[in-house]
């Protein structure tokens, strides 16, 4: 089995970016944005997940099987938070 090698480069460029959402999580839980904080929270913390995966995890490298998995066990993540969050919002 061959593996891909990534450079550290590319590991220290995907580190820089998560360190800049990371921030901006910050950023952003300091503002108050209403009903929409929860929204754009979210939204970078999928960001930061999948770039997690695709690079830390080696996913984007991967076969596709291996592809069809993580994208079936994000998706059932995403499903998870969805009906926590749908059940949360009722009460």
């Amino acid at each position: 089995m061959s593996s891909h090698v990534v450079s550290q480069k590319t590991y220290y460029f995907i580190f820089a970016i998560l360190m800049v959402l990371l921030v901006l999580t910050v950023g952003v839980a300091e503002v108050n944005l209403g009903p929409l904080n929860f929204t754009v929270a979210m939204v970078i913390s999928v960001a930061k997940t999948v770039l997690i995966m695709l690079f830390f995890m080696h996913v984007r490298y991967s076969s596709r099987l291996v592809q069809l998995f993580a994208a079936a066990g994000f998706g059932w993540l995403m499903i998870m938070v969805l009906l926590t969050m749908s059940d949360y919002l009722t009460r």
